[in-house]
């Protein structure tokens, strides 16, 4: 049986322009069954070996001659060549075929023995050729996993495809005049020629990216005949119009014209190693780099399976259909959901104020009743105890002589005494915590807004203090002085003879100790703002940059005991009060003051009868190290969970809080600390200095490890917890979505690793159960009963490839143990141009194959696959609601401050407009 094939379709599959076409597996069986089943019949294909335009050609520019291909389908279904046969030049196919015996001669034409020989190892290239081509599509076959038509509208690879974009949110000649601009402001010195260093700035590309828009201009500038380093405005435009050029194929003989930098249409093995090691640099993946040359032989090894040393575009094509496996395609029903989903997500403007109004405050209750209840409650009670106090000394002598000005002192007075004591309980983590374990009170107390709620308490004591100081220095102190003898004479009997000046107010023990306190909150306060704790201030002078940064506000916080000390003294001589059963202040001030010191105690008690020893030492890039500590005798906590830490020789009174990474069925405690200020700093210096270099296999930049046999004295640490935290709470959830912003996924790793360990322990008390017989008749109930998450979401995003380094064995682990896929990874690389970008298109493709042949991330370095750029949190969202509808999400976030409104925000829109419910949880540092 012989078929002829357009020119078009052998040349595709050879050397030709147009892309290869991948055949599927009912294509293949179109064919079979043309030939018969069971048998090897012959089919002939023919057409024009085209070479690669833009690829050298002989001088006489001779017309290309067509072949003849013979192919036979095989019982195994694989396809083996017979013969390649020449067509003739000028004649036509019947002609041809009354010489097929002679396979190797072309008729028509001059048959000078040259020509032969030419002809002769023309067809020898070509078969060699399609042989290579029919081993890639018999190596497609056979993969199951593979057998589908590898359309570019259609696979998996279709976003990749789209993409290959050389300049971020471009749309063709509509930001030319943007280009031109930057032009005639680069080009001003230069007599209106763009320099090759300059042009990736001019067409817009990162100032990163400089090697790479070299490479760009280099490979445009030989397919403009243009030579030297420098371009017209002409040229620019000409340049910018390819780049800008929204056909994927042009893009493609873009970036392969870059990898191919001698012109020649083939791509060697330093070429591609040269182009892996730009695009490396350009996305700051400083691991690639160093191992260019053995990604650059994996890409030959699967690309030239023949060792010829080069690989044409049409290979380049097939690397870029590898595409991402992961991705999800969503049925017709399912795509129509999300549709709807998103048209109801779009925001709907009410005319009516009133219902606008109505709707805001329901959804802000409905959001937030817990926190409003408690606020509710706290300023009743102050305005209550002010009402209180103002009603009191209204009805006294003393309204006579100062009128409303000492009621309002003694109102403010007395919120005073309520919240000088009230802001000592969030800060009892012990206590909290205990309630948070063992009560059910979390359903109704917000205890993950302790601090927030200690925050909002000093707010209320400045306010206080600042109502009692200005009445009693303007108004109250400034009218004694001032009143007549008569009216003064009911006030003797609390200061004497009248006095004549302020002198007398402020040398007494009520003055003393009021300015005293009032001074040293004030420092307190003022070094406890975020602009001081956090080091925002950097302009200030150098002696007053002592006064920033965490080291400041804790030994400032340390001044309370000073003033909660003159708090006690200064209530025990009120000026307007001599019965000792109406100094109330100290009556305020001892429950908390003694639960709040018990706290202190236990904290150092715990910690000294608690010793830990250190086993295991890392630190990894990005200035992170890793603690691995023995755990102590009855040390119990939850994943999620942080404890306190000091280390000795850095500091004998500071104490610092890391959560937890290591699972609470391991053997040891792990805390892994990234070096922001002073004290992290000092700790990575005091066991860098006990650290070496890590032998072969191991990760880190250091490593000390004591299980390896090595007697190392290590700095002593101390540790004081667990205390809870809001990700402790994700056991309650059946779905959970855990987001880590950089160091911020210290929590999610322990929880990762409890999850797997949980699910692990219930399958084997379920296999225990029905060996004994107990499933049936009821048996014990499971000790994991608490435990109901069934699905998790891990979304890690950084900015740096070091980072992964940090838990990738916590991960490998987790990824490994995840039998029933329960746990879903997604890391995401920050300085990672987006997937379909021209500068992050050779990382991705290399990831693909890297991933699908040793089933390891390039970028990670793990067994999860790795996203390019910043998650759309709002898709994120989106595909949880629409998988997991009626359901109470989870959402667990710890980072820095900046993601926690985006992604709270969003639980509450699609709470108001999904069924799907989202819990939002954060922990900032």
């Amino acid at each position: 049986m012989k078929e002829t094939a357009p020119d078009d379709h052998i040349g595709a599959a050879s050397t030709g322009v147009a892309p290869p076409q991948y055949h599927s597996d009912t294509e293949l069986a179109g064919t079979e069954e043309m030939s018969g089943p069971g048998c090897s019949s012959p089919l002939s294909l023919s057409g024009t070996l085209n070479k690669r335009s833009g690829s050298k050609r002989s001088n006489n520019d001779e017309q290309e001659p067509n072949v003849e291909v013979t192919l036979d389908l095989l019982d195994d279904d694989s396809v083996a060549v017979r013969s390649v046969k020449p067509l003739p030049r000028g004649g036509d196919e019947d002609e041809h075929h009354h010489n097929t015996d002679d396979s190797l001669t072309l008729l028509g034409g001059d048959s000078k023995a040259p020509e032969k020989s030419n002809d002769q190892s023309f067809v020898r290239t070509a078969s060699i050729r399609i042989k290579q081509e029919l081993k890639k599509l018999a190596s497609f076959s056979k993969q199951p996993q593979q057998r589908r038509r590898f359309d570019r509208m259609q696979s998996a690879a279709a976003p990749a495809l789209k993409g290959l974009k050389f300049i971020s949110k471009t749309d063709g000649n509509a930001e030319w005049p943007a280009v031109e601009k930057r032009f005639d402001k680069l080009t001003g010195s230069t007599n209106g020629m763009l320099l090759r260093p300059a042009f990736g700035e001019c067409i817009g590309m990162n100032k990163d990216c400089k090697e790479f828009a070299g490479k760009l201009f280099d490979a445009l500038a030989r397919k403009h005949g243009i030579k030297g380093d420098s371009i017209n405005k002409e040229e620019l435009k000409e340049m910018w119009g390819q780049v800008s050029e929204q056909g994927f194929n042009s893009r493609l003989q873009i970036f392969f014209d870059m990898v191919d930098k001698d012109g020649d249409g083939r791509i060697t093995v330093g070429e591609v190693k040269e182009i892996i090691s730009f695009s490396a640099s350009a996305n700051k993946l400083s691991n690639i780099q160093k191992q260019a040359d053995e990604y650059a032989a994996l890409i030959m090894e699967e690309l030239d399976p023949d060792n010829l040393g080069y690989i044409m575009i049409e290979s380049l094509e097939t690397l870029l259909l590898y595409g991402p496996q992961e991705t999800v395609v969503r049925g017709k029903e399912s795509r129509n959901l999300s549709k709807m989903m998103s048209q109801k997500l779009k925001p709907v403007r009410e005319d009516n104020p009133l219902r606008r109004w109505y709707r805001s405050t329901n959804y802000f209750l409905e959001d937030n009743w817990q926190r409003v209840w408690v606020m509710a409650l706290w300023i009743g009670i102050m305005a209550g105890l002010f009402a209180y106090k103002y009603v009191q000394y209204k009805n006294r002598a003393a309204y006579q002589v100062m009128g409303h000005c000492v009621s309002m002192a003694k109102g403010a007075a007395e919120t005073l005494k309520f919240n000088m004591a009230l802001i000592l309980l969030p800060v009892c983590r012990n206590t909290i915590t205990l309630l948070r374990n063992k009560t059910k009170l979390g359903v109704a107390i917000p205890f993950d807004d302790n601090l927030n709620f200690h925050k909002v308490i000093a707010i209320g004591i400045s306010v206080g203090v600042g109502i009692h100081s200005i009445y009693h220095l303007a108004c109250d102190f400034p009218r004694l002085i001032k009143a007549d003898s008569d009216k003064y004479a009911p006030m003797k009997q609390f200061f004497g003879e009248q006095p004549a000046n302020y002198w007398f107010f402020l040398k007494s023990v009520e003055g003393v100790t009021g300015i005293i306190m009032v001074v040293l909150m004030t420092i307190a306060f003022t070094l406890a703002a975020p602009c001081f704790r956090r080091g925002k201030l950097k302009n200030l002078p150098q002696p007053l940059k002592r006064l920033t940064g965490f080291n400041a506000f804790w030994y400032s916080h340390h001044l309370f005991v000073i003033v909660y000390t003159l708090l006690i003294v200064h209530g025990e001589y009120l000026y307007l009060t001599k019965e000792w059963y109406k100094k109330t202040t100290w009556m305020y001030l001892a429950v908390p003051l003694l639960l709040y010191g018990g706290e202190r105690l236990v904290r150092a008690f715990r910690s000294s009868i608690k010793p830990v020893k250190i086993v295991k030492v890392a630190l990894y890039p990005g200035n992170v190290l890793a603690l691995h500590m023995s755990k102590p005798q009855g040390f119990r906590y939850h994943s999620g969970q942080y404890m306190f830490i000091n280390c000795v020789a850095v500091s004998p009174f500071e104490w610092h809080p890391f959560s937890i990474t290591s699972a609470p069925g391991d053997d040891h405690l792990s805390v892994h600390i990234r070096t922001l200020g002073d004290w992290t700093q000092q700790l990575k210096t005091v066991f860098s200095q006990v650290c070496q270099p890590p032998p072969s296999g191991k990760s880190g930049l250091l490593r000390a490890d004591c299980m390896q046999g090595n007697d190392l004295n290590f700095p002593r640490v101390l540790i004081d917890g667990p205390y809870g935290a809001p990700a402790q709470d994700y056991k309650k959830y059946e779905v959970v979505l855990l987001v880590g912003l950089g160091i911020g996924a210290t929590p999610m790793i322990s929880i990762l690793k409890d999850i797997v360990n949980n699910i692990k322990a219930i399958e084997e008390e379920s296999e225990n159960a029905l060996e004994s017989g107990m499933a049936s008749s009821g048996g014990p109930v499971s000790l994991h009963g608490n435990f109901k998450t069934k699905r998790a979401y891990f979304y890690w995003v950084t900015r740096e490839q070091g980072s992964f380094d940090w838990f990738k064995g916590a991960m490998n682990e987790v990824a490994e143990l995840d039998h029933n896929r329960v746990i879903e990874f997604h890391n995401y690389c920050t300085s990672v141009y987006e997937e379909g970008d021209a500068r992050s298109a050779l990382i991705a493709m290399l990831q693909s194959l890297n991933h699908v042949k040793n089933g390891v991330d390039i970028v990670s370095g793990t067994r999860v696959k790795s996203h390019f750029a910043k998650p759309n949190w709002r898709e994120v969202y989106k595909r949880i609601a629409l998988d997991h509808t009626n359901a109470k999400v989870g959402v667990f976030y710890c980072g820095p401050p900046a993601l926690t409104e985006e992604l709270r925000q969003l639980a509450l829109d699609f709470n108001h407009k999904t069924s799907t419910r989202f819990e939002f949880h954060k922990e900032n540092f």
